[in-house]
């Protein structure tokens, strides 16, 4: 059967209600040369705008072009929604205003004169607001602008280089009431990293879908770079082969962390530039500004205790955890845990000596109550992470595990909480826990043994030099992301960054301790 041409008329209407065809037919952009060209969306431009909920994150290198999609999609809907209003903001003036002229540029461009029909006129366009003939009120702002927000009802919001604009969660109490209660309405925070803050702990929890924000994250070998930085891969390519003997890089030449990257997904030509700018930049920046996954955005350089390269490193080489299948034999008070809190990469091993850091919390959903398994071959073999559940009950989790992981040594910090695990453990009259780690102190000349960890800023500091040397050095080999990442914002005075827990690095620490002793009461089976 013969296809029936559209008229023109169904022609424009198609474009209209797509707004990728609307881009690259009506909006003009310009490019790195200078040249105003059609606005050609890339794969991972296309990918947001298919895949974008009502509230989103983005994630994303410098320079990929979200910001400019966003702008074309506010423009795109302000002209199809009359009597609408649209905020679009970023963290200072300077981007503010730079953010509008873009806008206007893309308005200006409009094939008002041929399709006069389709496009409302501009009114009014100054440095306060674009006001088109429909209604509809695009408004520029500065983060920091007093009571913004207040009083719209607002159809779409661009929060541009939200990491880097002060008061973040008070801005965004102001601004997501103003967002109309509509199917089509759209809140967008787009950013690259700025270390650890509300953001990232937004992006987190948006991440493992604990959120009402949908995330997205884009690395920065994507191809919509292979054409951005054409330019820069050509000289750096010139670069490469000129310090290499005319030879570029070739999958042989690849070392470790390049062969990481270019099975993520990474050209040749891509490493051949980050090479390039690495010779200049610090690497650590070079993370946070074009990342190759979300946990290297975040690095933060000089806060953590340990080494943030160290830890990037070690996230590419951790075990994932055994599911349910392949627990069978778990106690079954662990069984409702799997996934959800406990974590086992690895089955214990006949013979094996294990250590297992606890750092006990009260289970009223403030701090986690956390457990670290360690192998005696410096191995993690377990972790157990939940701020809900009651000390009695933490106490059989503890003890369970314990014994499921061939009686591990227990290393049980012992201030405040902790006492009630160790007595619950020591004294259960059906079954004593028998292998407690004690803790040496001398008194008045004499030697006392007392059960659990005594932690003081003296043996936390102990502690805390032994674990990042223990890691740092590679004699212990960490598999939960989780404890990677909470390794990231354990800063030197040990307290919580903005939010951010380290309970699991507190039982790691504890492990380690429980290692560096290394004994047991009981026999090894």
């Amino acid at each position: 059967m013969a296809r029936v041409a559209l008229t023109t008329k169904q022609k424009l209407e198609k474009i209209m209600n797509d707004f990728e065809l609307f881009c690259r037919n009506f909006v003009k952009i310009v490019d790195n040369n200078g040249d105003l060209i059609p606005f050609e969306l890339n794969d991972q431009q296309k990918y947001f705008i298919n895949n974008a909920s009502k509230f989103n994150i983005i994630l994303k290198p410098r320079q990929l072009g979200f910001t400019t999609v966003q702008l074309a999609y506010c423009l795109w809907m302000a002209i199809k929604n009359p009597n609408t209003n649209y905020l679009i903001m970023s963290y200072k003036s300077d981007s503010s205003k730079a953010l509008l002229e873009k806008l206007k540029m893309m308005d200006k461009y409009l094939p008002r004169e041929k399709f006069p029909y389709l496009f409302p006129e501009t009114d009014r366009s100054n440095r306060d607001e674009i006001v088109f003939s429909n209604g509809s009120r695009i408004i520029p702002a500065t983060s920091g602008t007093k009571d913004v927000g207040r009083g719209l009802n607002l159809m779409y919001i661009l929060l541009s280089e939200f990491a880097f604009m002060d008061n973040q969660e008070k801005l965004l109490l102001s601004l997501e009431p103003a967002l109309q209660k509509t199917e089509r309405s759209r809140i967008v925070l787009e950013t690259t990293a700025n270390g650890f803050n509300y953001f990232q702990k937004m992006y987190e929890k948006a991440k493992k879908e604990q959120s009402k924000y949908k995330a997205f994250f884009f690395p920065f070998f994507s191809s919509a770079y292979e054409k951005q930085f054409a330019y820069d891969i050509q000289q750096a390519v010139k670069w490469y082969k000129a310090t290499n003997k005319g030879k570029r890089l070739s999958n042989k030449d690849l070392n470790q962390e390049q062969k990481q990257l270019h099975d993520m997904g990474c050209s040749l030509n891509m490493l051949m530039w980050r090479e390039w700018m690495l010779m200049d930049k610090d690497k650590n920046e070079f993370y946070q500004e074009y990342p190759a996954s979300d946990i290297q955005a975040f690095i933060s350089t000089g806060l953590s205790v340990i080494d943030q390269s160290r830890i990037l490193e070690q996230m590419n080489y951790t075990l994932p955890p055994l599911d349910k299948k392949e627990l069978n034999d778990l106690p079954e008070i662990l069984k409702p845990y799997i996934g959800k809190g406990l974590e086992i990469f690895k089955l214990p091993e006949r013979g094996m000596r294990y250590f297992a850091g606890v750092d006990v919390a009260s289970g009223s959903k403030s701090d986690f109550s956390t457990i670290v398994v360690l192998g005696a071959d410096g191995e993690q073999y377990a972790s157990f992470n939940r701020n809900d559940v009651p000390i009695y009950k933490f106490a059989q989790i503890v003890r369970e595990i314990g014994l499921f992981f061939n009686y591990a040594m227990l290393i049980i910090e012992r201030n405040g909480l902790g006492v009630s695990v160790l007595e619950r453990l020591r004294k259960d009259t059906d079954q004593p826990y028998l292998n407690l780690f004690k803790h040496k102190q001398f008194d008045k000349g004499k030697t006392r043994l007392q059960l659990g960890w005594l932690q003081t800023a003296t043996t936390k500091n102990i502690a805390i030099t032994d674990a990042k040397e223990q890691f740092e050095c590679g004699l212990i080999n960490i598999n939960s992301k989780d404890l990677l990442a909470q390794m990231q914002t354990f800063t030197e005075d040990n307290k919580r960054t903005d939010g951010h827990h380290h309970d699991l690095v507190q039982a790691f620490l504890l492990a380690v301790q429980g290692m560096k002793q290394n004994k047991y009461y009981v026999e090894v089976v």
